[in-house]
């Protein structure tokens, strides 16, 4: 190991930087093995700093340094700086007056796997600054509260890298001997080094001009390769959407002159918001109808607004440490989140994000890396880029809208804008804006921001016929978590509703107010609230739009959930009654199954699937929703000890049944909206391909000749990659017998699409045939896998471990020594990546004993790795602890 005690950071331990950087002048000579870097740097003192001489310590990692200036003339020897592994220790520099620093390294871009700093993605150049990637650019106050003025030339070969992109605004450029050529970039904004950008490649632009609210006019500009040119434009409107939006909703307008994505094929995140030159996964911008599915366009759509979002968000107001990283990226998802649900539907929007968030988030807050959205420590910052920080971040803020509402939290984000321009802040800044905007006093709700854990809200209701109320009781608690025994309770906004026994709305009438809806708000460990006025028992449709992100235990029978599927009128509600219900039913069934009794599904959902069937929607895509099967992983959480067979053959049962039984309406359904739409992306079109596919999924588990026959002639004719995808899926998780060959088309089809392959090789790496395993063994050994390839990792052994729950909690343990392998070759490429595959093993107390043994051997082996990077040791340790 490489290190058994690696440093822990602590929140408690922050202090302000005891020198500022002011200006930044950069100087790259461009070369794919060796790139000298010339960094002169303006610096004084922070007159925040207690510190008195301290000597200059900045950041560095992997680089040749060549040498060091003070002030321009003073050459500074070994005698004057020590160099360490991570740093370059100036022992004396002055202390009254700026002064400049000159730096001259050299680094390898090619030998850089890791994909942080500057390395070389298909031929082409780029960098990834956040979150501590720029000290391997060269040696830096890299922390995110030392802002500065950036100006950056770039030099190179112009046959090699005729196009030369860094952030702001391009102010020079020219010619020089040797076939070379330079480019001068300068960023009016001050902005944390984690922004810094450069690209520089073989690359094509599409370009397009947006205009201000104010009249301005922004060039706007998409950097691809020349073989992907035809698949920018949804990127490109997708950009002017959010750009109005936001000026729209939020007031913001866009403040340079210039917009820059580029698509690079090697990314370890989905995409960076450097300051005017966004660098994106290609996933996140390449789409054309048959390479891309709608599920591809409406995330490409979401990706691009959330990175322009953070130009205010995150880059003119940035996070003063990196414990505040949600301050910037829940607010941020929320702003995205909005958008989307403007853009699209907003019920399936908001549907799919709570799934993500109990799915996924859940779990990491039931176990042992369990962090609050505001971290208390770390040892590698990358580790903590979780759906925590990320999703239960945005429904913290979500939570603030909905108690101060959409008015007072647009007054609020304004103050916050206002007050916050131009620096490195904490949440407590952001809260404090809300506060002062509104009037209100928000002390308890901060605790959402330092605590940690899923709270579980238990409901107990009590109706009166004499009183004609009903009173509810809610209790709050909280599981432990690491760290943190003992919780406090929190300040919770419960939206609630009341529907009669027909079906219609009951009002809300409480605390003298009469609404269709309530909010209550829950800020004691148990609260009481009385509804007056209520002639029959009403049913209580809680928590609607999930308004806050906690466990509900509350009594309910099937037959009532049954109710609120068929009438409640929020959207979320509904679909979560259908959730619940199958929940129920499929926990009862796994029950039969270990016990070993008949399977018998009960008729209760089956006449509930029958009236969704027959109700005439108007959007579809949610009447898709509303006919899903909570996933094996959701029900993985509800148990107490997993048991992964069981929950298959119990859901795999459900789905068969209610396809025996709804066959002719599934039929009915597939044939009326089976109709090539290709090329159109409303709503309408969209709903159509998503029920048509919904109803091709299960009436494809039936294995009849003349579905199997429709699932083969859809994948051959079909003409956008939905289609395409939705028919080859139905055929490689049945036993299709042109399973194989409908794969081997695909992949002659598309094997110049490496985005289109990722899917071809996760879709064979997430099946549930009995040869998966087998199959993931041979994918690694594929021509067109690369280990190199973050995409290309996260499209077999990301899929396999995390979306594979069947195959890959296999009780043999063959799963689990599989993904450790994996890990440790991908450690010595980059940690980063392997680090994100170690949480696939961090649920282990969640599973049988003999599992346990198995997942916690691989752990142990992965920390005892020689030279095992702090990435990984974090995560597998702590798993441990």
């Amino acid at each position: 190991m490489r290190d058994a005690t690696p440093q822990t950071i602590y929140l408690k331990d922050y202090t302000v930087p005891a020198y500022l950087i002011q200006n930044v002048d950069l100087n790259f000579t461009l070369a794919d093995e060796s790139t000298r870097v010339i960094a002169h740097l303006t610096i004084t003192r922070n007159p925040a700093s207690e510190s008195n001489d301290q000597p200059l310590t900045l950041n560095g990692e992997n680089l040749i340094l060549h040498r060091v200036v003070l002030n321009e003339t003073q050459e500074l020897t070994t005698a004057d700086y020590q160099q360490t592994a991570d740093s370059l220790i100036i022992h004396t520099v002055p202390q009254l007056q700026p002064f400049t620093l000159t730096i001259e390294n050299t680094i390898n871009p090619k030998a850089n796997t890791a994909y942080e700093g500057l390395y070389l993605s298909n031929g082409m150049l780029c960098t990834q600054c956040e979150a501590e990637g720029f000290r391997k650019i060269t040696y830096f106050l890299d922390r995110p509260d030392v802002m500065a003025r950036f100006t950056t030339t770039l030099i190179a070969d112009k046959s090699r890298y005729p196009v030369l992109l860094s952030n702001g605004n391009k102010v020079a450029q020219g010619q020089l001997p040797n076939n070379q050529h330079w480019v001068k970039w300068e960023d009016p904004f001050n902005k944390p080094c984690y922004l810094f950008a450069l690209v520089a490649g073989q690359l094509e632009c599409v370009s397009d001009q947006f205009k201000t609210v104010s009249g301005r006019n922004i060039s706007l500009q998409i950097f691809v390769e020349k073989h992907d040119v035809d698949k920018c434009d949804h990127a490109m409107q997708s950009l002017k959407h959010a750009m109005r939006w936001d000026e729209q909703v939020y007031g913001r307008e866009y403040d340079l002159d210039l917009y820059m994505i580029v698509a690079v094929g090697h990314f370890n995140m989905g995409a960076m918001e450097n300051k005017g030159l966004n660098i994106f996964n290609t996933k996140f911008v390449l789409a054309r109808p048959d390479t891309a599915t709608d599920f591809d366009y409406e995330h490409i759509e979401g990706v691009i607004a959330h990175e322009y979002f953070h130009n205010w968000t995150g880059n003119r107001i940035t996070c003063r440490d990196w414990f505040q990283l949600s301050l910037k990226e829940g607010f941020t998802v929320f702003r995205d989140q909005e958008f989307s649900g403007d853009r699209t539907s907003r019920a399936v929007n908001r549907i799919e994000n709570v799934n993500t968030l109990r799915t996924r988030q859940f779990a990491e807050d039931a176990g042992p890396l369990a962090h609050p959205i505001r971290p208390n420590s770390y040892i590698e910052i990358n580790n903590f880029y979780t759906l925590t920080v990320y999703e239960k971040g945005a429904e913290v803020v979500r939570m603030l809208h909905t108690i101060v509402g959409a008015d007072g939290f647009r007054k609020g984000s304004d103050l916050y804008f206002n007050r916050h321009d131009g620096q490195a802040v904490t949440c407590d800044d952001f809260v404090n804006a809300m506060e002062a905007a509104n009037g209100i006093d928000l002390s308890q709700f901060r605790r959402w921001y330092g605590q940690a854990g899923t709270p579980v809200l238990n409901v107990q209701q009590t109706y009166s016929p004499t009183e004609q109320t009903l009173t509810l009781t809610v209790k709050q608690s909280c599981p432990p978590t690491p760290g943190q025994m003992l919780k406090e309770p929190l300040h919770i906004p419960i939206t609630i509703g009341l529907l009669d026994t027909d079906g219609s709305i009951a009002p809300c009438q409480i605390n003298g107010a009469t609404s269709a809806e309530a909010i209550l708000q829950l800020t004691q460990a148990e609260q009481q609230f009385v509804f007056e006025g209520l002639a029959n028992k009403p049913a209580v449709s809680i928590l609607r739009g999930f308004s806050a992100p906690v466990k509900l235990e509350m009594e309910r029978s099937p037959e009532d959930l049954a109710f609120l599927l068929s009438y409640d009128t929020d959207t979320f509600n509904r679909w979560e009654a259908g959730q619940q219900l199958a929940g129920q039913i499929i926990t009862g069934l796994i029950g039969d199954i270990q016990n070993r009794r008949p399977l018998v599904l009960n008729p209760v959902i089956i006449d509930a699937f029958q009236q969704i069937l027959t109700h005439d929607w108007d959007d579809l895509s949610y009447f898709a929703l509303l006919l899903s099967l909570p996933s094996e992983t959701y029900l993985a959480e509800q148990m107490l000890v997993v048991d992964v067979e069981a929950i298959h053959q119990a859901r795999e049962f459900v789905i068969k049944t209610l396809a025996e039984k709804l066959e002719p309406q599934f039929r009915s359904l597939y044939s009326l909206h089976h109709q090539d739409e290709s090329g159109k992306f409303d709503a309408g079109a969209v709903g159509r391909r998503r029920i048509k596919n919904t109803c091709l999924n299960y009436l494809a588990t039936l294995q009849q000749a003349d579905i199997e026959t429709w699932a083969e002639k859809q994948f051959a004719q079909a003409k956008n990659m939905t289609d395409q995808m939705a028919a080859l899926t139905a055929i490689v998780n049945n036993p299709h017998p042109a399973r194989q060959q409908c794969l081997t088309s695909f992949y002659v089809q598309w094997q110049a699409e490496a985005l289109v392959i990722d899917k071809w090789f996760a879709l064979q790496a997430s099946s549930s045939m009995p040869d998966t395993f087998e199959t993931v063994q041979k994918l690694m050994q594929h021509p067109a896998f690369d280990l190199k390839n973050p995409n290309r990792v996260r499209s077999v052994i990301g899929a396999f471990s995390q979306n594979n729950p069947l195959h890959f909690h296999a009780a043999n343990g063959q799963g689990y020594q599989f993904l450790a392998d994996q890990i440790i070759a991908l450690n010595e490429l980059n940690p980063q990546v392997a680090s994100r595959m170690v949480n696939a093993l961090t649920s282990w107390r969640n599973y049988d004993n003999n599992r346990q043994l198995l997942m916690k051997n691989q752990l142990e082996r992965i920390i005892n790795t020689e030279n095992i990077s702090k990435d990984v040791f974090e995560v597998a340790s702590k798993s441990l602890g």
